[in-house]
Order: structure tokens, then sequence, then C-alpha cells
């Protein structure tokens, strides 16, 4: 399988409270995608979020609304500890929380935030040359 492209879909209470928030953390809108009751936004060159209030978002399934507990975990890679920082750090001052506790690796840094109707999501930047020296450390 070869995947191009990401499009996460996400139930929120207020999509334009939700947009908001995204748009703080560096997200773009789509126009093209977006009215009254959803709103596309681009994270990057081929991950997508697309935000619709619940009546909007039931039109895609015939199951509820998760509203208790977290059913996915999304993970972004970025290209540096300063990214992951700037992301999460924005992500709070937009009134997101804190998820879990910042990790550090040393090849691995990362830190958990949810958005405004809980969604978790993880920032982590991972230095594959570090994470070589690491595994090749544990296997000696």
């Amino acid at each position: 399988m070869a995947v191009t492209q990401i499009f996460v879909n996400l139930p929120v209470a207020d999509v334009q409270a939700s947009r908001a928030f995204y748009e703080a953390v560096g997200a773009s809108v789509n126009p093209e995608f977006s009215d009254e009751s959803s709103t596309s936004l681009a994270l990057g060159e081929t991950v997508f979020v697309q935000i619709m209030n619940h009546t909007r978002f039931t039109s895609f399934t015939k199951r509820p609304v998760a509203t208790d507990g977290v059913e996915v975990i999304n993970a972004l890679g970025v290209g540096s500890r300063e990214e992951v920082d700037r992301i999460a750090d924005a992500a709070l001052q937009a009134g997101g929380t804190e998820s879990n506790d910042a990790q550090d690796l040393g090849w691995m840094y990362n830190r958990a935030f949810a958005d405004l109707d809980g969604h978790h999501w993880e920032v982590a930047f991972l230095d594959e040359a570090a994470m070589a020296e690491a595994f090749a450390a544990e296997g000696a």
C-alpha cells in the first residue's frame, strides 16, 4: 500500500472555535472545502484535518459520536525539538490541555495535547541517527 495523503475527520462542538484553535497551532484553512458546518485544515502538504459539527459528522457514519475517553491518538512527526515545543505551546495557549508529560528518550522527543473537544494529539521529533546508535548499543 502506498498512501499519499491522510485526511483526519473530527467531530467538534464549535466549528469556529476549533478552527481558531487549529489556526493558532499553525494549520491553514482550505476555503474550498469549508462552510458553516465544516472546515478543512492543512497541517502540511499531505496531512489534512476536517473538523465538522456533530450533525455533519454523523452524516458520514451510522455510529454515534464518541464523547467519553480516547478513541484515537493522532501523531505528527516534525523536523525538530523546537517545532515540537512550538506546536504544543501554541496548542496550550489556544485552549488545549496537556494530555501527557513530555517524553525525551534522547533520540525521540514528543509532547501531547488535547484540542478543545478532547481529541488527543502527539507531536514528535525523531533523530534517526541517534535512534540507530541507541538501538545498536542495546543490541551490543
